[in-house]
């Protein structure tokens, strides 16, 4: 399986992108050094799809599989693709509170340990649909790993299409999200523009 191995506050730096939207409370002091030339219109459109690839943690081929199947659903093909982001299993574990960030959520599924409607899911990029509950194992709830994620994401807050009960480490997907309700700094118009060159 191919992985991503850029340092995380450098490649943040590169994308002028807090590191927040990760889930890590960790800053960079250093400055990045660029000249200040002018970018290009393909530089901003790469830039925004770099973005988006790096916030949800998928690489260039399932990116490009997710614009195919937004390009042929019905409405704006950028809204789809940032719904069809959004609601994948790994991002609704983070946005629960159930994971510090995405990598770790995405691991908590590999591993096993999360059921979709009663069944155990192992597929990160699984996606919900509205009307689905999402629960850690009952075997996996008491350990000392998720005490630790739910102090430390104890603040964050939850989106309002989704349902969390922290206690018990379960969710419940009300409806799909709609754009606004994504707080993530990508303009998705630029890769529709990017893809349909």
């Amino acid at each position: 399986m191919a992985v991503n191995r850029t340092p995380v506050l450098k490649r943040c730096r590169s994308l002028g992108l807090d590191p927040l939207y990760l889930g890590i409370d960790k800053s960079s002091k250093r400055q990045l050094k660029r000249a200040n030339r002018k970018v290009s219109d393909y530089g901003m459109q790469l830039r925004e799809k770099q973005k988006a690839k790096f916030i949800y943690g998928v690489l260039e081929k399932p990116f490009r599989n997710y614009y195919k199947k937004a390009d042929r659903m019905p409405g704006q093909t950028g809204e789809n693709l940032m719904v069809m982001l959004e609601t994948r299993l790994d991002n609704v574990i983070f946005r629960l509170g159930f994971a510090r960030t995405r990598m770790e959520a995405r691991q908590i599924v590999d591993h096993r340990q999360v059921l979709v409607n009663g069944k155990c899911v192992n597929i990160p990029s699984a996606h919900v649909k509205a009307g689905d509950t999402i629960e850690i194992k009952e075997k996996a709830k008491g350990s000392n790993h998720f005490k630790l994620v739910l102090d430390a994401t104890g603040g964050r807050i939850v989106p309002g299409w989704l349902d969390s009960d922290q206690e018990n480490l379960r969710g419940l997907v009300k409806e799909l999200p709609t754009r606004e309700e994504i707080d993530v700094p990508v303009n998705e118009m630029l890769i529709v523009e990017l893809y349909s060159k």
